[in-house]
C-alpha cells in the first residue's frame, strides 16, 4: 500500500464513521450524549490528520511522525470510548441523572468543570440505544480507534521498509 493511499483510506474510514453517526442521529433519531460528541471530535481530528498526511505524502520519517500523532489521538479516543462503556454498563460509581446538555455546560461553565462533568457520565450516556453484533456505539468506536491506530502504524512500517529496499 502506498503511503498516500493508506492515509487517504484512513481519512475515508473516519468520514464513514462520522457519516454513520450523523445518519443515526438525523435518520434514526438517536441523540448523541456528551461522551458520544467527544468521540466524534476525536474522529474529526483523526480524519484531519489522515487527510493532511495523504496530501503531504510523507517519506518514512514523516509517515512515522504522522503515525505517532494518529496513535496518540486514537488512544485518546479509545480512552473516551472505554470510559463511555464503563458508564454504559453501570461500572461507574456515580452516574448522574440526565442534566444540562453539553452545549449549555460549555456556555455557562468553565471548560475544566464541563470536562469533569462529562467524564463523570450522565443518565443519557448510560443509555444503550443501539447495538450491532453485541457492541454498542462506544464499543464500535473503540474498535475503529484501534483499527485506525493499527492502520497508521502499518503505513509507517511499510514506508520504512520501502526506504530500505
Amino acid at each position: 500500500m502506498r503511503t498516500r493511499a493508506g492515509f487517504f483510506a484512513g481519512f475515508l474510514v473516519c468520514l464513514g464513521v462520522l457519516g454513520y453517526a450523523l445518519y443515526l442521529q438525523h435518520g434514526e433519531g438517536l441523540e448523541p450524549c456528551p461522551l458520544c460528541i467527544f468521540q466524534r471530535v476525536v474522529f474529526i481530528a483523526l480524519g484531519v490528520v489522515f487527510l493532511l498526511a495523504a496530501a503531504h505524502g510523507p517519506g518514512p520519517r514523516g509517515a512515522a511522525l504522522y503515525a505517532g500523532v494518529l496513535t496518540v489521538v486514537a488512544a485518546l479516543g479509545a480512552g473516551i470510548a472505554i470510559r463511555h462503556l464503563w458508564v454504559q454498563f453501570g461500572a461507574a460509581p456515580q452516574v448522574a441523572d440526565c442534566g444540562a446538555d453539553l452545549y449549555f455546560m460549555l456556555e455557562t461553565l468553565p471548560l475544566s468543570e464541563t470536562l469533569a462533568l462529562v467524564f463523570r457520565g450522565s443518565g443519557e450516556c448510560s443509555d444503550t440505544q443501539w447495538s450491532f453484533l453485541g457492541l454498542t456505539i462506544p464499543g464500535w468506536s473503540l474498535v475503529f480507534y484501534l483499527l485506525l491506530a493499527g492502520l497508521a502504524i502499518a503505513i509507517a512500517r511499510q514506508a520504512g521498509r520501502g526506504a530500505r529496499t
